[in-house]
């Protein structure tokens, strides 16, 4: 089911992304969604993750990333130097979330932002009626080992999104086998947004 909705944003982010893009990945894991761009849309892609062991898969995928925490920032590019910069499902794990967001959308003409829906409606159902953190599809660590430091909902992001001045592109509202439009706030595993300044 995971790898299902996985592959759902991918999709997404594929179908959003314009062909012979400059790409920035921030938190690109192994770099299947790197690779899926510079092959299938020609994007010159590159991606920054911390974890060492999802570096070598980068590298085995051949995609171009950096070792770094987007937590300290990208001052090393210059502002709009991207098409795009995708934060998807890294936002969420960040610790200075508004920084991150920020200096994404300095340095990007526009970001994609993907995160869990922690209003989804099993994720309401495990707190409300056994009282502990959820355990869904899009959230499959226990409490003391997610590497989530932020649950956001939807509405969430969207009312960031106003409070903030930033505009909303598009919205694209995962379920568990495909996007759904009806009552995304509760119906919604993950959400894709594509923002900017």
């Amino acid at each position: 089911m995971k790898s299902e909705n996985v592959q759902l944003g991918h999709n997404i982010i594929y179908d959003i992304v314009e062909p012979g893009s400059r790409v920035l990945d921030l938190g690109c894991g192994d770099g299947s969604l790197m690779q899926l761009l510079a092959t299938g849309k020609n994007a010159r892609v590159q991606g920054i993750e911390v974890s060492d062991e999802q570096i070598y898969k980068c590298v085995a995928r051949g995609v171009s990333v950096f070792h770094g925490n987007i937590d300290t920032g990208l001052s090393e590019y210059p502002d709009k130097s991207f098409d795009y910069i995708i934060l998807n499902q890294s936002l969420q794990e960040a610790i200075k979330v508004e920084f991150v967001l920020n200096e994404a959308l300095r340095v990007g003409q526009n970001v994609i932002v993907g995160f869990s829906n922690f209003a989804y409606y099993k994720a309401r159902i495990d707190v409300f009626f056994h009282g502990r953190a959820p355990v869904t599809e899009s959230l499959p660590n226990q409490w003391y080992s997610t590497p989530n430091l932020h649950f956001l909902s939807i509405h969430d992001f969207e009312n960031y999104c106003a409070n903030k001045n930033l505009r909303i592109l598009a919205r694209h509202y995962l379920g568990e086998h495909q996007e759904i439009s009806f009552i995304p706030n509760l119906l919604a595993l993950n959400a894709i947004f594509v923002i900017s300044k």
